[in-house]
């Protein structure tokens, strides 16, 4: 498989782009990897990159975008930050990888068992890690089940798994609210922004 170049990258649609993710994900689950040469695509993309798809997701080692959606070099812009939320800095990075690099997909990953969420749900304070939880809170918060306090916390891996979902959801509409770049886009229909769930016990992506 090829690395992509600008012609290959013009033929893609958003709906072609999510289409290339699933089936990426297909063969990820069944253990069946897209003949590519990794070091041919060093070569190919060394004068430049035309990648289809961004995807935001948690830094957490096992899940990674490139490996999970079996994309090889030149395929996806990757950005990680536990607990996968967007800020100034990641939502800038969503434009030049749409709107100048031309990407046509946006997915949100967010994975069950998530450390981050977990500190949420548990309110953690340390450091500079207790403003990256403030950030990811307000999905603990619209969580409303269970109403008993005694299970809202990371022992209840339900819990945490539906305030991961919540968190994905409440990111994407940060993402139209605070970029009138990617809205518009959207809006447009030269982009699609999109949630998604990993499963980290099966491998298998939830798109939603």
């Amino acid at each position: 498989m090829k690395a992509h170049t600008k012609e290959t990258q013009a033929t893609m649609t958003p709906e072609k782009s999510l289409r290339f993710l699933k089936e990426g994900n297909q063969r990820f689950q069944n253990n069946l990897k897209a003949n590519r040469n990794l070091l041919e695509q060093v070569n190919d993309t060394s004068e430049g990159q035309f990648p289809f798809a961004t995807i935001l997701s948690c830094i957490d080692s096992r899940v990674s975008a490139e490996l999970v959606f079996d994309q090889g070099l030149g395929d996806i812009f990757s950005i990680r930050i536990a607990g996968n939320f967007v800020n100034e800095d990641i939502l800038g990075s969503m434009e030049f990888a749409c709107k100048l690099a031309g990407t046509k997909l946006i997915v949100v990953l967010g994975h069950t068992s998530c450390g981050a969420i977990k500190g949420a749900c548990d309110h953690a304070r340390l450091g500079n890690l207790t403003a990256l939880i403030n950030k990811i809170e307000p999905a603990v918060a619209a969580v409303k089940e269970p109403i008993d306090e005694s299970k809202r916390n990371s022992s209840n891996l339900e819990f945490v798994d539906n305030v991961s979902a919540k968190n994905v959801e409440i990111t994407i509409e940060n993402i139209r609210a605070r970029s009138r770049v990617l809205a518009e886009m959207e809006e447009n229909g030269e982009v699609m922004i999109v949630g998604a769930m990993y499963d980290i016990s099966s491998g298998a992506v939830d798109f939603y």
